[in-house]
């Protein structure tokens, strides 16, 4: 598969007017679902058209929304074959608003959200918000193609972990694809912030992929380790680099080093598992019991990580 070209500045409109979008769509899934660790019941995932809640149940009625990236809609389908739906070409974030409550509403499985951003710059409570109303369906659709491809790695690199590990999926208030491991061991609580506290509950390596945003910039795949060990940012990694993020550290490969990569696939394997190795190591975790039957043997990542630095002519392939 050939990686599109999908630069911040060039989508920047449609991507917020999105990412909007998916935070009213999460807020509905979150009040719908119940309550799991982690807040794994707010997340949307990687559908084949775009992006999905997947099955939810309210008021008796099994139901589903997507966003169609293909056909630019918003797209409920409940269990008993009712389907409603809407394009989205020209939506402000007011509009999407109120449309995806009345189609809710037409299926009898309507809720209510708390209508204002979360963890974003921008604040403007839903209903208001006339400003957000930007759809590039080309940059969209490509955008599609990147998340279908680095969830698709992202699912293979979590095959290598034996312990708890989170499912690949989309966390609407940052707009990121993510997977997270789990050393089993409780982490220390984060002051007096509820949402911080059950995201961190225990001790975590996180890997994903943002699409941008005022503090990372361009599009890239991130991986962080917390709590974060000391020494953490002197650690060497194949491909990428440390970034200070507010209080911790990064470990930050842009998208466009890997979609010019000669192996993608490799490079970013390649990047994860040098960020897993360098915060697990530096956190006493026991890596060795951590590793699956699916994990390559010491001498195959050794070859992985060659091959990500350009020391070899040749894909690197398990299996």
């Amino acid at each position: 598969m050939t990686l599109p070209e999908l630069h911040l500045e060039d989508w920047r409109p449609t991507k917020d007017t999105l990412h909007l979008f998916a935070q009213i769509i999460g807020k509905i899934r979150l009040a719908t679902t119940p309550q799991r660790n982690h807040w794994w019941n707010a997340a949307l995932y990687v559908d084949v058209r775009g992006l999905t809640t997947r099955r939810l149940h309210h008021r008796g009625t099994t139901f589903e929304i997507t966003v169609d990236f293909v056909d630019d809609a918003l797209v409920v389908a409940t269990a008993d074959g009712r389907t409603r739906g809407f394009q989205l070409e020209g939506l402000s974030v007011a509009d999407f608003d109120a449309r995806i409550h009345a189609v809710l509403e037409d299926l009898g499985v309507d809720v209510e959200i708390r209508e204002v951003p979360f963890g974003v710059p921008m604040t403007t409570p839903f209903p208001e918000d006339r400003e957000h109303a930007a759809w590039d369906g080309d940059a969209v659709r490509r955008f599609g193609r990147i998340l279908d491809w680095s969830d698709s790695v992202l699912e293979e690199f979590s095959a290598w972990f034996s312990a708890k590990t989170s499912p690949v999926q989309l966390f609407w208030h940052s707009f990121d694809l993510a997977v997270t491991r789990f050393s089993g061991r409780p982490a220390p609580t984060r002051g007096d912030d509820p949402v911080s506290n059950e995201a961190y509950s225990h001790e975590v390596i996180s890997f994903g992929f943002w699409a941008g945003d005022d503090n990372v910039g361009d599009a890239a795949y991130y991986s962080y380790t917390a709590p974060e060990p000391e020494g953490l940012r002197e650690q060497p990694l194949p491909v990428g680099a440390w970034a200070a993020s507010g209080t911790g550290s990064l470990a930050l490969l842009p998208y466009e080093t890997v979609r010019t990569a000669a192996d993608p696939r490799t490079t970013l394997l390649a990047f994860c598992q040098g960020a897993y190795e360098a915060g697990a190591r530096l956190a006493g975790w026991d890596t060795t019991s951590f590793s699956s039957r699916w994990c390559p043997t010491p001498a195959q990542l050794e070859r992985l990580r060659a091959s990500a630095a350009g020391d070899l002519g040749r894909p690197a392939r398990f299996g």
